[in-house]
């Protein structure tokens, strides 16, 4: 995977872009997963906070098509495929672990927290299946998809601890 520079990178004046960096939060380093994670907390949490539960699955819905839409986009516009920059895939997936917090105990700081640092372990360690689709799908769909199902693998995580912790 060629890498260039940050002085060629495409500009946050293109919608696609602008969405697929999260709003510019790819371009932080280091580790531009994690700050696209933290930054889609509190757009979940706002999603959760004004419209429950059914805003926050819409959102997550809308966010995984526009992201599908977005990331091709980046994609053509740098040259560079699933580059490290594109960051909406980390808020499909954040906001696919926040799902069971919201829906079992509400906007609970702790919960918040162990959600995302689930989803950074399984984005980051990418065990099987995640590692395979990693590796195997291609275009925008394999951008999205390893982060789709380390979110579903927190987001079991998350309800497994909920519900032994006689939350849920």
């Amino acid at each position: 995977m060629n890498q260039k520079d940050s002085s060629s990178r495409p500009s946050l004046k293109n919608p696609a872009v602008l969405l697929a960096t999260w709003f510019g939060y790819g371009y932080l380093k280091p580790a531009p997963g994690t700050w696209g994670s933290l930054a889609a907390l509190p757009f979940g949490a706002a999603l959760y906070f004004g419209g429950g539960m059914p805003a926050l699955v819409i959102g997550t819905m809308l966010i995984i098509i526009v992201g599908y839409w977005a990331a091709e986009r980046y994609d053509r516009l740098s040259g560079i495929h699933d580059s490290k920059e594109i960051v909406i895939d980390e808020v499909a997936g954040q906001w696919i672990a926040l799902l069971p917090v919201c829906f079992f105990i509400g906007l609970n700081v702790k919960y918040i927290i162990l959600s995302f640092i689930l989803f950074r372990f399984f984005d980051i360690a990418k065990p099987w299946p995640i590692s395979r689709l990693d590796k195997k799908v291609s275009g925008p769909l394999g951008v999205m998809i390893d982060d789709i199902v380390a979110g579903i693998f927190a987001a079991i995580c998350i309800y497994g601890v909920i519900h032994f912790a006689g939350l849920g």
